[in-house]
């Protein structure tokens, strides 16, 4: 059985010891996978953790782009939005091997889109809403 860390969060302000918690939990692991309905807040989520990793440009949804990468204090991170891929080979065509293996964090929504693109160990982030204003938050090691 993998680790798991599981946490509800009710008001908007607990993200950030959110994210400070799925990083301390992770450790060395640079890859995660967020998965959740449209709406669960997992790019308001990876915005919490990229300023935790010391990123102080705006972080928006890379939808349109598929990857935003941001560079911060002491980290680099590609943020990847793979929800408008109609197949696994728009991943293959954009390159994702240099992105995944570059030792740079990566933040993936929609990581269902890539099922065999994945890398063999990530952290995987569960997003479940409550109501309007709460979340549960589990985090797996894989």
């Amino acid at each position: 059985m993998n680790p798991q860390l599981a946490q509800t969060v009710n008001l908007p302000v607990e993200l950030a010891d959110t994210a400070q918690n799925l990083l301390d939990f992770a450790g060395n692991q640079k890859i995660f996978l967020f998965y959740g309905d449209m709406g669960a807040g997992k790019t308001t989520f990876i915005k919490a953790l990229c300023e935790r990793l010391g990123i102080t440009d705006d972080v928006t949804s890379p939808t349109f782009s598929i990857v935003n990468e941001y560079i911060g204090t002491s980290a680099k991170i590609y943020h990847f939005d793979f929800y408008r891929l109609k197949n696994q080979n728009e991943a293959l065509d954009m390159g994702y091997e240099e992105y995944f293996y570059s030792d740079a964090y990566c933040f993936i929504e929609w990581p269902e889109k890539i099922p065999d693109l994945l890398p063999e160990h990530y952290t995987k982030i569960s997003i479940q809403v409550l109501n309007a204003s709460s979340r549960r938050f589990v985090f797996e090691n894989i």
